[in-house]
């Protein structure tokens, strides 16, 4: 996969290396209508959920969205991204991580050779709070059967947590990002591996955190490149 002049220029100001990551694999032949089958079933879960969310009217949020925010990505994505709620352009587009955060975002996924749109993204929350303000805790819980739906579905080989809120509503903890940062955790019976980071609005004013970031991508990198598929 080849790297953008705007890419290089992004990498060189982070002073970061450029990794690529392998092509996937093809599936023999003889397993091609098995695959088929079991993909057209995994579509329609992930369709019968997004409509359940477009529906949902579990807390309060429901009354002011513009619409629910459901996630955007590959269904076959080995690494989910997950952030806090849907602001004000993400409530008009229907999309997460859009603005000068998403820009922001994109060029972090770039940053370990991945496109966003091999990734998965998602929320806490499906739907915008008032004035951005921090999601309650009744609305995470009411939320929170949507996500792991997601992730159920997903089945991610590592989890990017962008952000306080993300963090601690993911891991079910109330330590400072600072502490949380730094090291492995795990989500679910699975024990999905969790990396924890700074949210791209954050850094965007704070740039000389970005160095901070880039230790943590270069966890999430380690993790995709030592697993299956990688």
């Amino acid at each position: 996969m080849g790297v953008s002049q705007r890419q290089r220029q992004y990498l060189a100001a982070m002073g970061i290396p450029v990794w690529v990551s392998r092509d996937g694999g093809v599936l023999p032949a003889e397993e091609t209508a098995s695959a088929a089958s079991c993909e057209e079933d995994a579509e329609s879960r992930w369709e019968a959920l997004e409509a359940r969310v477009a529906a949902c009217t579990r807390c309060e949020l429901h009354k002011s969205r513009t619409q629910t925010v459901f996630g955007t990505g590959s269904h076959e994505a080995r690494l989910l991204v997950i952030g806090e709620a849907p602001g004000a352009d993400e409530d008009r587009q229907g999309e997460p991580f859009v603005g000068r955060a998403g820009r922001l975002l994109n060029e972090m996924l770039l940053a370990i050779g991945l496109r966003r749109e091999t990734v998965y993204i998602a929320n806490i929350l499906k739907c915008r709070p008032p004035n951005n303000r921090d999601p309650r805790p009744e609305e995470v819980v009411s939320c929170e059967p949507w996500l792991k739906g997601q992730i159920d579905l997903l089945q991610p080989q590592v989890i990017l947590a962008v952000g306080r809120i993300a963090a601690q509503n993911l891991l079910k903890r109330e330590e400072r990002i600072g502490a949380m940062r730094g090291r492995v955790h795990h989500y679910g019976e699975a024990g999905i591996p969790v990396i924890v980071t700074y949210h791209p609005a954050y850094l965007l004013r704070s740039p000389k955190e970005k160095r901070k970031a880039w230790e943590d991508l270069k966890k999430v990198r380690q993790f995709l490149a030592s697993s299956p598929g990688a």
